[in-house]
C-alpha cells in the first residue's frame, strides 16, 4: 500500500465515527476495508440492548463488501474511542479477527490501527490472530 492509500483509508474510517450507534458503551468504532480491486467499504459499530446482537464496525464493512460481490480484501483500518474521540489504538475484537480470517490471507492482509492519518500502526492479520481456525480444519 502507498502512503496515500493508507491515509485515505484512515480518513474513511475516521469519517465513520459520528455514524456509530453506541448508546450503551458510548464507544464509537469506524472501519474502512480496502478490496483488491481498490474499492473501499466502510462500517461503524451498531449496538443493541442485547449485546450479542451488536455489529462491530469491521464486520459491518466486511458484510457490506461481501453483499456487493467482493471477496478479495487487501487491508482494513480501524479507529475508535469513547464518544468518537480517538485516544488510543483500537484493535479488532476476537470475533472480527475470525471474520477477517474467513476472507483474508493471514500473512498478506494488512490491519491498520490509527489515531490519525499521521499516527498509525500496521500489522498482518497473522500477527493479530496466530494459529487461527479456518475452513481447512473442517475437512
Amino acid at each position: 500500500m502507498t502512503s496515500e492509500q493508507t491515509a485515505g483509508l484512515i480518513r474513511a474510517a475516521i469519517e465513520m465515527l459520528p455514524k456509530a450507534y453506541a448508546p450503551y458503551s458510548h464507544f464509537h468504532v469506524g472501519a474502512a476495508l480496502l478490496c483488491a480491486d481498490g474499492t473501499v467499504f466502510t462500517g461503524c459499530n451498531v449496538e443493541n440492548a442485547s449485546y450479542p446482537v451488536c455489529f462491530c464496525a469491521e464486520r459491518t464493512a466486511i458484510a457490506k463488501a461481501v453483499s456487493e460481490g467482493r471477496r478479495a480484501f487487501t487491508a482494513i483500518c480501524i479507529v475508535g474511542g469513547p464518544g468518537g474521540a480517538i485516544q488510543d489504538y483500537c484493535p479488532p475484537c476476537g470475533t472480527c479477527r475470525q471474520a477477517m480470517a474467513e476472507f483474508c490471507d493471514p500473512a498478506g492482509f494488512t490491519v491498520i490501527l490509527a489515531k490519525s492519518p499521521e499516527e498509525y500502526r500496521v500489522y498482518s492479520l497473522e500477527e493479530l490472530l496466530p494459529l487461527s481456525f479456518g475452513g481447512q480444519h473442517l475437512v
